[in-house]
């Protein structure tokens, strides 16, 4: 490919050789971020048309579950939203390019690799210049979800604030995108492991809507609730679509986060998971794994001490957000063009 877009012998010449160089970048820099984009076609079809499609993230393939959890949670997140009428659209990068929505070999290809790349804004545009599979985090899929002009966007739980996260800054990269970045965000509350209280502080001061869907309290994740009152509360996707259009309308320009309590069959008790989550992180502390290591390497020992419990919570509540997504997404999509007047009373 050298070949075919450089010269046979470079110019000896500074201005020559600029020249060359100029040409050779502008064959290979995209000029358009759209142009990153590698659309599946049922899903560029769908937004063509205005009809519903929800995001799903891909770090829980690549670093959230082990095989095959992680495969049978994607098809199972997949098949949650068209059940509710949407089109799905797994969001991973692969050699170069943003896919927005995977097939069923590529998904297998991508939960069986190994050693991937957790891609967050930070790192997302160092990432695109390698080669293989990358896991876009709730940042990373925000930031591609928008460029596909995806509005909906399913995962299991959203990063945040760490235990001590006030001395050592531990804290994801998640909560600013969900400050600048329009897309609503429907996952079943901050992860477990987490400071939740200051977790919800950054996102008051960012200026995040946090909501509660049919209930009061914050979505705990592995457990139905956090033990923290929800600011805003909805009932309905017809009710959540009605707020995502007056957000919209306000011109704010950050995302709205949508917590789900998870099914009740599959929720842990609360109290099991404060203590299991302290056990696991204490013992990350003692083995210096810190950084973005932490997480998996926490929610790996979670499992663990669960018996296996936690990975079938979180596969549920995978699905389960899907499924909310969908539901939200369709009514938006048939929400988008009424009277804005009318949604707001």
């Amino acid at each position: 490919m050298y070949a075919t877009t450089c010269p046979l012998s470079m110019p000896t010449s500074r201005r020559g050789r600029g020249r060359v160089l100029a040409a050779t970048l502008s064959a290979m820099i995209p000029r358009d971020p759209r142009d990153l984009l590698r659309i599946r076609p049922d899903v560029k079809r769908a937004l063509a048309s205005g009809a519903a499609v929800v995001a799903l993230e891909s770090t829980v393939v690549t670093h959230g579950l082990p095989f095959p959890h992680n495969l049978a949670a994607a098809r199972r997140s997949e098949a949650a939203a068209r059940r509710a009428g949407a089109v799905p659209a797994t969001i991973a990068l692969h050699s170069g390019r943003i896919r927005i929505g995977l097939d069923d070999d590529e998904l297998a290809d991508l939960a069986a690799a190994r050693d991937v790349p957790k891609v967050s804004r930070q790192n997302l545009a160092g990432v695109l210049g390698t080669p293989g599979w990358a896991g876009t985090t709730v940042s990373a899929t925000m930031i591609a979800a928008r460029l596909a002009g995806i509005a909906v966007f399913a995962t299991g739980g959203i990063g945040g604030v760490h235990h001590g996260g006030e001395r050592t800054l531990d804290v994801s990269a998640d909560l600013d995108e969900l400050a600048r970045t329009p897309v609503a965000v429907v996952c079943a509350g901050p992860k477990s492991i987490l400071d939740i209280g200051r977790t919800l502080e950054a996102l008051e001061s960012r200026g995040v809507p946090v909501v509660a869907w049919r209930s009061d309290e914050v979505a705990g994740f592995y457990s139905r609730s956090s033990g923290f009152r929800a600011p805003l509360r909805v009932d309905d996707a017809g009710e959540a679509a009605a707020l995502i259009l007056r957000h919209r309308a306000l011109g704010l320009a950050s995302g709205i986060l949508f917590t789900v309590p998870l099914p009740e069959e599959a929720a842990l008790p609360r109290e099991v998971v404060i203590d299991v989550v302290a056990r696991a992180s204490a013992e990350a502390d003692e083995a210096g794994i810190r950084g973005p290591a932490s997480t998996p390497w926490v929610l790996s020992r979670v499992a663990e001490l669960t018996d296996g419990r936690a990975v079938e919570a979180n596969v549920a509540l995978l699905e389960h957000d899907a499924s909310v997504a969908g539901a939200i997404a369709i009514a938006l999509a048939g929400a988008d063009g009424v009277d804005l007047e009318a949604a707001t009373t």
